[in-house]
């Protein structure tokens, strides 16, 4: 099946329509920056999307004020996922453009309650460099900062 993407023009983005009410959603938490809905997409029960209510593409198109903004509501919601769902794990997942893994050109973060078997799998290849060349990404980094 494939997946949804949506690069709809700022406004016209699926979480826009929802924030405007133009579409329904279930509502979990707004505030003045932020927005929490369960997603329709739901991979377990408990899945909850948060998302500004400002649309920015991505994380690097947020203020500050907005990416901590949103930070405290996925907390919050994490503690209500819990409470909720009793899960013994919880993912936080945000994604950074297609090659990032986003579907959705409106900066936001899932809050996904796991479960063993809950055919939720990552890859991580490892690749481990030698000390000098962390040491020259974290240079880089520095300079950048």
């Amino acid at each position: 099946m494939p997946m949804f993407v949506d690069h709809s023009p700022p406004g016209q983005c699926i979480f826009c329509r929802l924030i405007a009410g133009e579409i329904p959603a279930a509502l979990v938490h707004e505030d003045e920056h932020t927005i929490a809905f369960m997603d329709i997409g739901q991979v377990t029960p408990g899945h909850v999307l948060v998302a500004t209510r400002r649309h920015a593409a991505t994380l690097l198109e947020t203020t500050p004020e907005e990416a901590a903004a949103v930070m405290r509501t996925v907390h919050g919601v994490a503690q209500a996922v819990q409470a909720a769902f009793d899960p013994p794990g919880l993912t936080l997942l945000q994604a950074n453009g297609a090659l990032g893994g986003q579907t959705v050109a409106h900066f936001h973060m899932h809050v996904v309650p796991r479960h063993a078997q809950d055919g939720i799998s990552f890859t991580w290849p490892r690749q481990e460099p030698p000390p000098a060349v962390l040491a020259d990404y974290a240079a880089r980094l520095r300079a950048a900062l």
